[in-house]
């Protein structure tokens, strides 16, 4: 006890914590509850896409306190990395938290080699061997460059999930795992590029060049028509009954089970829905875990299955608590 009130007040001492109220007293002086002091300081996150880019700013509560969403189309220019650093200073105009500012987390869907800054490849960009450099000298603060579903899931409470799956279904299917609270990277920084196992041979054209790769089954532009329709319209023409949209989306959870099942059967983990769609799952989790149970026949429940803490923002949200962890390590 006197090692742990010791640490209390030492981080008290610190503004890490603060004090949060009285409980009840049950005959003597009120004990003091104690919190996180969410206040004492910030990181910013930004996902780049290949026609937008996104702002988070997030407290130490993991709380969003500002986003925002601009199209902005990538490109190899010097003049793209001039230009998020001026919309980054734009979002950050009037914050307070600038102030507590520890750093700027950047997602990015490629593999990222992060000790050289680079881009190693990156489908959805189009760049190769592209340097990281540049954007980092162009936002003049601390940088962390990571994956984008990786970022998503460390955007998780690893405490709740210490060993675990993410499956990001977004535009593109990403994917990223956690063993004992850590990131798993593989040899190469390729573990967790689920979209790109083969689920149907032979099957549809995926953008990588292959055939049957989960990608062009299970990613979100599965629904939305490659963005010729938002996924928003796409779940309200389900909700209303259209057959041929419904079609679509028993043959996509179809698909999606069966993706399901292979990588519970090969890693024995928590799977967690992430992306677009992981963010509209919840309301679709009975027939989805049916189609799943059909699958497997080792297991009699799917509670192993479980939505994602964010529904938009994730990558943009792990890519700022990076900057947390570090600056928890070091205190």
């Amino acid at each position: 006890m006197p090692t742990v009130l010791a640490n209390v007040n030492d981080l008290l001492e610190k503004m890490v914590l603060e004090e949060t109220g009285e409980y009840a007293s049950t005959g003597g002086r009120k004990a003091k509850s104690i919190g996180i002091n969410k206040s004492y300081c910030h990181a910013m996150g930004i996902l780049i896409t290949a026609n937008h880019i996104e702002m988070v700013l997030v407290n130490l509560g993991d709380e969003i306190i500002k986003k925002d969403r601009i199209r902005l189309k990538f490109t190899a220019e010097l003049s793209y990395c001039t230009e998020v650093a001026q919309k980054v200073k734009t979002f950050l105009e009037g914050e307070l938290a600038k102030d507590t500012l520890l750093g700027i987390g950047v997602a990015i869907p490629g593999i990222i080699d992060q000790k050289e800054r680079i881009v190693l490849k990156s489908h959805a960009l189009g760049i190769e061997n592209y340097s990281l450099r540049f954007l980092e000298q162009a936002l003049e603060i601390p940088v962390y460059f990571e994956n984008d579903a990786n970022a998503a899931m460390l955007a998780e409470k690893k405490q709740k999930y210490p060993n675990a799956i993410y499956l990001s279904l977004n535009h593109t299917l990403g994917g990223a795992f956690c063993i004992d609270g850590k990131l798993f990277r593989g040899q190469n920084q390729k573990a967790g590029e689920f979209g790109h196992m083969i689920l149907v041979p032979g099957g549809r054209k995926c953008y990588c060049g292959k055939s049957g790769c989960a990608d062009a089954y299970c990613a979100a532009s599965v629904l939305t028509q490659d963005n010729r329709q938002s996924l928003d319209v796409f779940i309200e023409k389900i909700e209303s009954g259209d057959e041929k949209n419904l079609q679509t989306w028993n043959e996509y959870l179809d698909h999606l089970a069966v993706l399901i099942s292979n990588l519970r059967m090969a890693y024995d983990m928590d799977i967690i829905l992430g992306g677009d769609v992981g963010g509209v799952l919840s309301d679709y989790m009975i027939p989805l875990g049916e189609k799943v149970m059909a699958y497997n026949g080792f297991e009699h429940d799917v509670s192993y299955l479980k939505n994602c803490s964010y529904k938009k923002e994730a990558s943009a949200v792990g890519a700022a608590k990076y900057f947390f962890t570090k600056h928890m390590a070091e205190l």
